[in-house]
């Protein structure tokens, strides 16, 4: 693959996307290059004001920029189910999701409906989202649902007997088990669209080490001084910029080269790097654990696909 950047991102015209998580780090930078090449970008984020302030940003720096901004609370499935509601109602086609927004690293902590927090806000949210939108997306030829991962995704473990970590809790793999549930639904929904021959596809990508708002979120609600230096050492010795992160996702997006089904990230040990095809773990592959997933994650939204 050669290397590929945001200037090969094609004409976008007539599209409408939706990001997640979209007026700060990846989800900002993933929304100017989209809105830059034409789509119509709904900015789902969960403040509000730091929504408006980043779309009003985007309008300035792009003169043109067609963004709007829905509020959307990944931990709370009523505002997630409003959110769906809203975008239903405007748009009877929509060509692109990108799940990107989450939490890493947090203490112990519980959404609205009382899920553990990482895995109830980065991969229930993103289900429940994606089951609601799915109508819309089915519905435009060539569509894509565009699931962020993580190389963290390699450590994590799909606990079905302690999914909600209520009997012991750490924070860094719990963030690796979230982050491998995005993985196993990116791949099993694949699955499900290919079994119903549905003309629209479902992929994954990761950042690799991206320098983003990311790493201040558990350390911030934690207090944890030792936490706080070490993801800031990592920020500096080994992180790319966002920029550089949000080019796997970008590739997976809107490339026509991209398939579904695959999972890409960067092409430096998976660290750095311009965008490739990257390596799933065992974990992330075994089909009847995603299936059950699937279903426990049907059971727990309440949300079923509505897939033959």
């Amino acid at each position: 693959m050669k290397k590929w950047t945001a200037e090969d991102i094609p004409d976008l015209a007539g599209r409408t996307a939706i990001v997640t998580g979209a007026n700060g780090g990846l989800g900002y930078i993933i929304t100017e290059e989209l809105a830059r090449n034409g789509a119509h970008v709904v900015m789902g984020c969960r403040d509000q004001n730091k929504g408006m302030q980043a779309a009003d940003a985007l309008r300035s720096k792009l003169q043109g920029a067609s963004v709007e901004v829905v509020q959307l609370d990944l931990a709370d499935l009523s505002s997630v189910r409003t959110f769906s509601s809203t975008v239903a109602d405007k748009y009877d086609t929509l060509d692109l999701l990108i799940n990107n927004a989450g939490v890493m690293a947090t203490p112990p902590r519980k959404t609205a409906d009382g899920f553990e927090l990482q895995f109830g806000t980065n991969h229930l949210g993103h289900f429940a989202l994606t089951g609601l939108l799915f109508p819309r997306l089915a519905a435009k030829a060539g569509s894509r649902v565009v699931t962020l991962s993580s190389i963290a995704h390699r450590y994590g473990r799909i606990n079905f007997r302690d999914l909600q970590h209520e009997r012991s809790y750490s924070p860094n793999l719990v963030y690796g088990q979230s982050k491998l549930a995005n993985l196993m639904f990116a791949l099993e929904l694949q699955r499900r669209i290919q079994q119903a021959g549905l003309h629209m596809c479902s992929i994954a990508a990761h950042p690799g080490i991206a320098a983003t708002n990311l790493f201040q979120v558990g350390p911030q609600m934690s207090g944890s001084r030792s936490q706080r230096l070490l993801y800031g050492w990592i920020t500096r010795r080994l992180a790319q910029p966002g920029s550089m992160g949000a080019l796997p996702v970008l590739y997976a997006a809107t490339s026509p080269e991209a398939q579904g089904g695959q999972f890409y990230g960067p092409d430096r040990f998976g660290i750095k790097g311009y965008p490739a095809v990257a390596s799933a773990s065992i974990a992330a592959r075994n089909v009847d654990v995603a299936r059950r997933l699937w279903e426990i994650s049907e059971r727990l939204t309440g949300i079923s696909y509505p897939l033959k």
